[in-house]
């Protein structure tokens, strides 16, 4: 391995911790503010009425979500919906820590249903403007080398 391999692996490893930690500290500012809508069918709803104020969209899976078809259906149609209005995508693993995150439980009370942290939508332009515009950079680098969907792993802490 070459001084250039290791040193960017860890440049690369350095950018996506950055990424991740804004993409946190975006989604809890982000829910102070009330800007954040969680779920696939409450994201396309907003999206279907006022897409114009939707600025980031988050999509997040685990492995065991992978076969899930009718996600993925869905994860489809909302990726091209967003290209179309030129909002940014970002997938995201790690389900756990992204519950962490919004104070969610991935069960609810009687523990029947997971909670849908699938799609979460982040509306508000204002929403920690410089964090947003940290991720919203680093979307757009990776459309730049031709990752459509840029994938962020979110780690345990």
């Amino acid at each position: 391995m070459t001084f250039e391999e290791v040193s960017g692996c860890n440049t690369t490893d350095r950018k996506m911790d950055t990424v991740s930690q804004a993409l946190e500290e975006l989604l809890v500012a982000a829910q102070r503010q009330n800007c954040l809508t969680v779920g696939v069918y409450e994201s396309a709803k907003l999206m279907n009425v006022d897409p114009d104020n939707v600025v980031l969209c988050i999509l997040a899976t685990d492995e065991e979500d992978e076969n899930d078809v009718a996600l993925q259906i869905h994860f489809t149609l909302i990726q091209a919906f967003c290209c179309d209005f030129d909002i940014n995508i970002l997938r995201v693993s790690g389900m756990k820590r992204l519950a962490q995150i919004l104070g969610e439980t991935l069960t609810d009370s009687n523990a029947n249903e997971s909670k849908d942290l699938h799609c979460i939508l982040v509306t508000n332009p204002h929403a920690d403007h410089l964090k947003l515009n940290e991720v919203g950079r680093y979307c757009k680098e990776s459309r730049c080398n031709n990752q459509w969907v840029p994938s962020l792993a979110l780690r345990e802490r």
